[in-house]
C-alpha cells in the first residue's frame, strides 16, 4: 500500500476536525455536505470504510511516518561519522 503523503493527511485531518467542530456547533445543510465530503476523504485517503477506521488507520500511518523518518535520519548520522 502506498502511503499518502504526511503533509497531506494531515491536512485531511485538519479539514476534518474544522468541519466535525463546526457541524457539532451549528449543524446546518452546509456543514453537513462538509463533513461528509471530508469524512469520504479521509476513508479514502486511509482505504477504510468508517470515520473511526479512518481515525485508526491515520494515527498509525502518522507513526509510522514518524518511525520512517527517525530510521532515516539515523541512517544519516551513521553515514555522516
Amino acid at each position: 500500500m502506498l502511503l499518502p503523503a504526511e503533509k497531506e493527511l494531515r491536512a485531511v485531518l485538519a479539514r476534518f476536525a474544522e468541519a466535525r467542530f463546526r457541524h457539532d456547533l451549528q449543524p446546518t445543510g452546509r456543514s453537513s455536505r462538509e463533513l461528509e465530503e471530508t469524512s469520504a476523504r479521509l476513508c479514502a485517503l486511509t482505504s477504510t470504510g468508517s470515520v473511526d477506521q479512518a481515525l485508526t488507520a491515520a494515527d498509525a500511518l502518522l507513526e509510522q511516518l514518524r518511525a520512517e523518518r527517525r530510521t532515516a535520519a539515523a541512517a544519516s548520522r551513521a553515514l555522516a561519522a
